[in-house]
């Protein structure tokens, strides 16, 4: 049986005992008093360590768009316990998450740090700032690699709704950060140059 789900409904993370706890069992005690509404102080401190997020994005009828966004570490500024600011670096200009951005404004982010199976896993609503106001705040461009092409275009204020880390089964199941397997990967790529 299939349900038809509003953006709104895709974009929260449901708390209470659903259909699939009926069927699969319940949630951990743990899992149920995870989730807050602010950051901690962990999710905090992660996401000033971290590189590299991965924020989803809809538009209203629900198309869903993930975009990789990476810089050196505290490049995703924490500005209090319920607000992030990300500046954003021009790239390939198709502007897809900014499009969700402006009819649907939730996002949903995922904080990686190299070599660490946990993650921090953050959703809420974005206001997008221009490049100007990124200047008024002093936010410098903060990245490992530069080309011509690197400089701010504008940002986005995150409004945190729900804040969490997220344990690392699937990093274990993966094996994503086995310094073996990523040597093996680099001797002998497993998939051929993108074109």
């Amino acid at each position: 049986m299939t349900t038809t789900a509003t953006a709104d409904d895709l974009c929260t993370i449901e708390q209470e005992p659903s259909r699939f706890n009926d069927e699969f069992g319940e949630m951990s005690a743990r899992a149920k008093v995870k989730v807050k509404g602010e950051m901690s102080e962990f999710v905090q401190k992660f996401i000033q360590a971290a590189p590299f997020v991965v924020m989803a994005s809809s538009d209203p009828e629900g198309n869903c768009d993930a975009s990789p966004k990476g810089g050196k570490p505290g490049f995703v500024k924490v500005i209090d316990n319920t607000r992030l600011l990300m500046p954003d670096v021009a790239g390939n200009r198709l502007f897809q998450s900014y499009q969700n951005m402006d009819s649907n404004p939730h996002v949903g982010l995922l904080f990686m740090i190299p070599g660490v199976n946990d993650t921090v896993r953050v959703n809420g609503t974005v206001t997008i700032v221009s490049k100007e106001e990124l200047e008024r705040q002093k936010v410098e461009l903060e990245l490992y690699w530069t080309d011509d092409n690197s400089k701010h275009l504008q940002g986005v204020i995150i409004n945190v709704e729900e804040a969490y880390g997220h344990c690392p089964r699937a990093y274990n199941f993966a094996k994503l950060w086995d310094t073996d397997q990523i040597a093996e990967n680099q001797a002998n790529r497993p998939i051929p140059l993108r074109p």
